[in-house]
């Protein structure tokens, strides 16, 4: 992969015109107004010469070379699963800064507050149990001068709303979650160097090349469950599909099904898995490729196919030998009987790696299915499931070349879970200029008109 270097930074231009014909930069009217200048943006690789340490490994970040102003705001993104944290930090030698991105499971969201506590005024103001009511009052009185707000989106926006207010002490604005999906990837795709990428086992990540008509394009975000959006222009969209079958679903069956305690420990039993060994094959049927149809003898014929005939019909398992009953001089197998007997002959390894391909391949052929039917050539994958998993990416990128027959892409994102969290943190600037075209829907803000979900109508605002 290809290094970025940081811009020089001794003579730091001025904000791009707001006005220019590709402007780079907004005005925020909320409080804390403040323009951010993405002039010279890169992703921050750990090896990259002149940036500043990085706080957390989960994401890179994005430095922002020429960016000086403070903002006064963070934002998050929170979902059934997982809470998507996105915050600006000034670099501690002048040279701008950087975006920041760390994440949270959402029944730790006391840990979210206390983070985002911690980052409010540093430190030296975090709300502690322990203070006098005065001196927290005191604190949120000071936060609330200095301009300090949340942009927040999410189900949990709305879900802990209350908490989050009363615990940090400003104010809490909510952003319509599919608007904010928008115009993060917009803003990925169209300011964000080496960003977005196409993947294969055999020509992994390679970075897209800037396109200058974006549009249309399908969106599909794969959270705790799947949604899936045609984008026609800005702020013109519509949720034309989705799914029950998502992140979630992996999650959950494989904290029942394994000993796996977090999402990407379960990633991690994949990667070492064989799924073979729990998953009928085409060829297990045929006892070679199906060439007249176009399968493969490696073509998965049944998800867990195997699990049934394996579990019931071998008297070699170890389960089966456990439970050997001994009549006389007779010894006769039989087959286990409960859940825990049936699981103790297969590996974790195996059970994930094929519930990864199932769920995986379920969500590809969908969105080819959707793609297909909207007329629609670039399919773009968002959302925490997929974690830069190489194999989750391989095998939607595999789905959708092998049903569209290689007329359609996929592609990837490099900070694909944080799609939400980034469109609220730029959503709290409602000026004309920023991004791509308006792709915040500033013009119709101005005009005295708030976008709609669906299909773009335009309503009067209220007075």
């Amino acid at each position: 992969m290809s290094k970025r270097q940081p811009p020089a930074t001794a003579a730091v231009p001025s904000l791009p015109n707001i006005n220019t014909s590709r402007p780079r930069a907004g005005t925020f009217e909320r409080p804390g107004s403040v323009r951010i200048n993405v002039q010279g943006a890169f992703i921050v690789d750990d090896d990259t010469p002149g940036s500043p340490p990085r706080q957390h490994s989960d994401t890179k970040d994005i430095r922002l070379p020429y960016h000086k102003t403070q903002v006064s705001h963070i934002a998050v993104d929170i979902g059934g699963s997982l809470a998507k944290l996105v915050y600006f930090s000034r670099d501690p030698n002048g040279n701008g800064g950087k975006l920041n991105f760390k994440n949270f499971e959402t029944e730790r969201i006391n840990d979210l507050i206390d983070f985002m506590d911690r980052l409010m005024n540093g430190s030296e103001s975090v709300l502690l149990p322990e203070q006098d009511e005065s001196t927290k009052e005191e604190i949120k009185r000071k936060r609330r001068r200095d301009g300090l707000h949340v942009m927040a989106t999410g189900g949990g926006a709305h879900k802990f709303y209350d908490k989050l207010k009363d615990r940090l002490g400003v104010e809490i604005y909510r952003e319509d979650e599919m608007e904010c999906l928008i115009v993060g990837l917009d803003f990925f795709v169209t300011e964000i160097p080496e960003e977005v990428f196409t993947y294969s086992e055999a020509d992994p990540m390679q970075f897209a090349e800037s396109r200058a008509a974006i549009y249309p394009y399908l969106l599909v975000n794969i959270g705790s469950g799947v949604s899936m959006i045609k984008v026609s222009g800005p702020q013109q969209f519509e949720r034309i599909g989705g799914s029950s079958l998502g992140g979630g679903t992996l999650w959950g069956l494989l904290s029942l099904l394994t000993e796996a305690s977090s999402f990407d420990e379960m990633l991690g039993m994949a990667e070492h898995g064989d799924n073979t060994a729990v998953d009928m094959l085409v060829g297990d049927i045929y006892g070679t490729d199906y060439g007249r149809i176009g399968l493969k003898s490696t073509t998965i014929a049944s998800s867990f196919g195997k699990v049934f005939k394996k579990s019931h019909e071998d008297p070699n398992s170890i389960a089966n030998k456990s439970n050997a009953v001994t009549d006389g001089n007779t010894s006769e197998s039989i087959p286990p009987t409960t859940a825990v007997d049936r699981r103790k002959r297969f590996r974790q390894e195996d059970i994930s790696r094929s519930l990864l391909y199932a769920i995986s391949n379920n969500i590809g052929q969908i969105a080819y299915l959707q793609a297909q039917h909207h007329n629609l050539e670039h399919i773009y994958f968002g959302g925490s499931f997929i974690r830069g998993h190489h194999q989750t990416m391989n095998t939607l990128s595999y789905a959708i070349k092998f049903w569209s027959k290689g007329t359609k892409k996929a592609y990837f994102l490099r900070h694909e879970g944080y799609l939400g969290s980034v469109g609220a943190f730029l959503r709290t600037q409602p000026m004309r200029g920023w991004g791509r075209r308006y792709s915040t829907g500033e013009a119709d803000r101005e005009a005295g008109f708030r976008p709609t979900m669906g299909k773009g109508e335009k309503k009067k605002e209220a007075a």
